[in-house]
């Protein structure tokens, strides 16, 4: 666990180091910011969209998941949540994707707890902090509470570990991972404002994929 508490640590102070900063960036900045945040977002993106897993599968859990988000208003609930707290969520959907939907953070769970490897985790914790200066300079303070999701997500990870990695298997993790990116495409067209997509809709494709990969492993 001490890996996890190490990148919870770094999400918070990449997020207080953003909102620091963030009071003294022009709007003209700001736009830069984005813009860079959304062609790093896109090219980590496709690099996980691009693993070895099986399309159909792929597609399925982006259709599935999409429809049932959508069906029960996933993005839409949470961001009335935001409004009623005088803020907006948006940032903690998509620094939350941001920081779990990656293979990084499913492996680098399984090392730290089945070979006590945390060398994936600290390079993640790192890249991680990067990412959340950015990202709290452009939405603001509801980035730093992606640091509790990664707490939770990666603390269950961990803990679960050798009960997950033989269920998820190579390709359910593949899966899982190939899906992530697809998402984090979408969180970067948005940033880029080439496409206005409810992201947070898509989310139980994230739970759908490793699901179909199992059950068509099991055929």
């Amino acid at each position: 666990m001490e890996a996890v508490l190490v990148n919870t640590i770094s999400v918070i102070a990449g997020s207080s180091i953003g909102l620091v900063f963030k009071k003294r960036i022009s709007d003209s900045l700001k736009n830069i910011v984005t813009i860079s945040a959304g062609l790093v977002t896109l090219i980590l993106a496709i690099d996980m969209a691009a693993a070895e897993a099986n399309v159909i599968i792929v597609l399925f859990s982006l259709i599935i998941g999409g429809l049932a988000g959508h069906k029960i208003r996933i993005e839409e609930r949470i961001l009335e949540i935001g409004k009623e707290k005088n803020g907006s969520l948006s940032g903690f959907l998509n620094s939350s994707l941001l920081f779990c939907s990656g293979a990084m953070s499913i492996v680098g769970s399984f090392n730290a707890a089945l070979y006590s490897d945390n060398s994936l985790i600290y390079t993640k914790s790192v890249m991680d902090g990067f990412m959340a200066i950015v990202l709290a300079s452009i939405y603001g303070r509801s980035v730093m509470l992606s640091a509790l999701t990664v707490l939770v997500y990666q603390g269950l990870l961990t803990l679960f570990a050798s009960l997950l990695q033989p269920l998820l298997g190579n390709e359910g993790v593949a899966a899982m991972t190939c899906t992530g990116g697809f998402l984090l495409i979408m969180i970067a067209l948005n940033l880029l404002s080439l496409k206005d997509i409810k992201t947070g809709n898509f989310l139980p494709s994230l739970i759908i994929a490793p699901v179909l990969s199992i059950a068509l492993a099991s055929v």
